[in-house]
């Protein structure tokens, strides 16, 4: 495989000043991520201040429901409430190990911007987060959790005023002050060497996945189901099972509000592939290749692109994405909790909503896997907004 590309997506596209930055960090990666001190330090963090391993909890009242066995990987019980914490604290560390002093994030739902802010505050680092303003807005909790931590949060007001416009401002903020600051990327997407970097410190989510089914029923799944925006729990959740072709993996993008040619967040499915961020991937652009508007009731998922790697597993068959739509995503949220006592985030509800809608389709006594990758309290407000206009 060439380096940086997933079969003919990936790669670096940037500006020539952001050439050194990049290479500082893949030369950070191959040297430093796998020396046995950072490993170490890493997995220390991981255990004692993350809380991991994540439980791995087989679902008893849906399940019975549903005539398979439901399992989810709970990276929502994780400290700060996502898997977003695994990988800002693998960029924090190394980020102290390449001798820099400021972690620079961008942030859609908020969870990244909570994790790099709390990574931030325990290493001794600053610590500054680009938002979307209609963000800032839907994830006003998030945002005063980031100010407790210590971090700046930066509101952008051009563009759709979310993730995408968000990443656009930190690359160029990053672009001016690359000497003292590591851009702690969120998702596995952007240029070389960020999807593989991400990977590495997400990849965690399967290790453990792996090693827990195998104690717990003595083989592996029948499917492992993730959400995908950009596409970084997925990604977590289905490497150390890529070699495994028995284990079906499913992503499940956001179709918005699910009337056709409504603004959506499904490049996977409704996209041609184009280059956005550095990377060429599936994108959902115009004929002419200008980025069209996205939208998912769940701001994480809110975003035209997607990681190179699952546009890669998707074109080489390995992986298969389907859609749900904003009430979809809802009833399971609602279903998540009142029978189980969960209260997902809207983004692990797709993949969840993912299942429900699939049940018929899936053999009974079957095990599936859902990465429940955060938690749902951030989004009440949302919830509530949504459900006021339904009723209006």
């Amino acid at each position: 495989m060439q380096k940086g590309y997933f079969g003919k997506f990936g790669g670096m596209f940037v500006p020539e000043l952001l050439m050194p930055p990049l290479l500082e960090i893949e030369q950070a990666m191959n040297t430093i991520v796998p020396s046995q001190a950072f490993q170490a330090e890493f997995q220390s963090v991981l255990e004692d201040y993350v809380g991991r391993p994540s439980a791995l909890y087989r679902c008893p009242n849906l399940s019975n429901k549903l005539g398979f066995n439901l399992w989810l990987k709970r990276e929502d019980l994780n400290h700060t409430g996502a898997h977003k914490i695994n990988n800002a604290l693998g960029q924090g560390l190394l980020c102290k190990h390449m001798g820099k002093s400021v972690l620079l994030a961008e942030t859609g739902a908020g969870m990244h911007g909570v994790a790099t802010a709390t990574a931030a505050a325990m290493l001794g680092l600053e610590c500054v987060v680009y938002m979307g303003a209609t963000d800032v807005v839907r994830q006003s909790h998030n945002v005063r959790r980031m100010g407790l931590l210590g971090a700046t949060v930066v509101p952008i007001d051009s563009g759709t005023q979310t993730l995408k416009d968000a990443i656009n401002a930190a690359l160029r903020r990053w672009i001016a002050d690359q000497r003292t600051t590591h851009y702690c990327f969120g998702t596995a997407a952007g240029p070389h060497p960020f999807p593989q970097l991400v990977r590495e410190f997400q990849a965690v989510i399967s290790r453990e996945a792996k090693a827990q089914f195998m104690r717990k029923i003595g083989r592996l799944p029948d499917y492992v189901v993730a959400c995908v925006g950009g596409g970084s729990n997925a990604i977590g959740a289905f490497h150390e099972f890529v070699p495994h072709t028995e284990v079906k993996l499913v992503g499940v993008e956001a179709a918005g509000t699910g009337e056709p040619g409504c603004d959506n967040s499904a490049p996977l499915n409704l996209g041609t592939p184009g280059v956005l961020h550095g990377a060429m991937s599936m994108l959902l652009q115009t004929p002419e290749g200008q980025i069209m508007p996205s939208h998912s009731i769940a701001p994480g998922l809110d975003y035209p692109g997607v990681g190179p790697e699952h546009a890669g597993l998707q074109d080489s068959g390995r992986a298969a994405y389907g859609t749900i739509n904003d009430g979809q995503a809802l009833n399971a949220f609602h279903t998540l909790c009142r029978t189980e006592g969960i209260i997902p985030a809207l983004e692990s509800s797709h993949a969840v909503a993912w299942v429900l809608e699939n049940a018929g389709s899936i053999p009974k006594d079957s095990h599936v896997m859902v990465c429940l990758s955060g938690r749902g309290d951030k989004d009440i407000g949302i919830i509530e907004e949504y459900e006021k206009k339904g009723k209006a």
